[in-house]
């Protein structure tokens, strides 16, 4: 992260960091798992961009993955189309918008996407007449029965703690008539909530399988005090 991106994710850190902990002193870490999965989401959503967090007065709207994600597909081989999945359709926005600023041509597939145009947008999308070549994608929206063989690069913009969901994603190019090689991508902030995930599931294999997001608090009940620390460290 940038400097400014920093401070905003330190800033939310250590205070989540301080109420956690002083709850979870108080009340048990059964009580507190709620405020630990809250504080998780909110430190993965300023690694993506602290302007998805509208309860903080930050001011700071700096997202290093959105920098890196626009060199990467403004550097695309010629006859390359990439994938790009985020679990957050408010970071969907964002990226639409950044899109749009650079003229850059895209699809998108969310939970809101009516199914009869979701075929629709595949088809035009795979279609070689088309100058779109980026598809923005909502993880759990995009993650089944689309094949998109046109597509020979993938961008996973926030890690999805359940690798069998992030390869579902990835799954999308590897269909019948995919003839080249697939380049995916998980995007993690380094020093943050999202590396020290990673680094935990290094760790700790059968927690690796099962930690899967802000929306399942089954793994947190498998979590020592130590590894939440190490979490928000």
């Amino acid at each position: 992260m940038g400097t400014e991106q920093r401070l905003a994710y330190e800033s939310i850190r250590d205070q989540l960091k301080s109420n956690l902990f002083i709850q979870i002193k108080e009340q048990g870490l059964e009580a507190g798992k709620l405020s630990v999965l809250h504080g998780i989401l909110k430190l993965r959503m300023a690694c993506n961009s602290s302007e998805l967090i509208k309860d903080e007065a930050l001011f700071n709207y700096d997202s290093v993955k959105t920098q890196v994600l626009m060199d990467e597909l403004q550097n695309l081989p010629a006859g390359s189309k990439a994938l790009v999945f985020s679990q957050f359709t408010s970071m969907l926005d964002l990226l639409e918008k950044e899109f749009v600023a650079n003229n850059m041509s895209f699809f998108r597939l969310d939970g809101s996407t009516k199914v009869d145009e979701r075929q629709e947008r595949v088809n035009a999308f795979n279609s070689d007449e088309t100058d779109a070549r980026v598809f923005l994608l909502s993880l759990k929206a995009g993650n089944a029965g689309l094949n998109l063989t046109s597509a020979d690069y993938v961008f996973l913009f926030d890690p999805w703690w359940n690798r069998a969901v992030e390869q579902q994603a990835i799954d999308r190019t590897h269909r019948i008539g995919q003839t080249r090689s697939v380049f995916a991508y998980r995007m993690l902030c380094r020093d943050s909530i999202e590396e020290r995930i990673l680094q935990l599931q290094q760790r700790k294999s059968k927690v690796s399988e099962e930690l899967i997001g802000a929306e399942d608090a089954g793994f947190i009940q498998r979590l020592t005090e130590d590894e939440l620390a190490f979490l928000f460290s």
